[in-house]
């Protein structure tokens, strides 16, 4: 896995407590939720098909992504950039974060068919933290 940019603390700890982003992408009326995986300081999501939809212009190749808090009713913690790309199947990269979000998708309507299914007719896109900080919750 690559990465060019470092991590900030406040994206890499708000972003891997979450459950669900906010993605604003280009085209989009509106931030929509996202379940997603945060693996290796980014976070991969599966549009299309029988899962989620992309919020926004397909070919975005940038969103920003929304973290909002559990603990105090989903009051924004942090609002980054990310880099978007896709995961394309049968790539090391696919073999490396496909299972893992596998095992962590909930409902699965097809069971362990779900991976081949996500290569057919999915798209599992990649968020890369650009290093922009959009906004931080002040703490204290």
């Amino acid at each position: 896995m690559m990465s060019g940019v470092p991590v900030q603390p406040i994206v890499d700890e708000a972003t891997k407590r979450s459950s669900v982003l906010w993605l604003d992408v280009a085209g989009a009326a509106q931030p929509q939720p996202m379940w997603h995986l945060w693996q290796d300081g980014v976070a991969y999501v599966v549009t299309g098909g029988l899962e989620q939809p992309w919020p926004g212009d397909a070919l975005a190749t940038t969103a920003v992504v929304l973290v909002r808090s559990r603990e105090r009713q989903g009051d924004l913690l942090v609002r980054w950039e990310a880099a978007v790309a896709h995961v394309e199947p049968g790539t090391p990269l696919w073999d490396e974060v496909v299972p893992v979000l596998h095992a962590k998708k909930m409902n699965r309507v097809d069971g362990e068919q779900q991976p081949d299914r996500w290569a057919r007719e999915c798209t599992v896109r990649s968020l890369t933290p650009t290093g922009l900080l959009l906004d931080v919750a002040a703490t204290g």
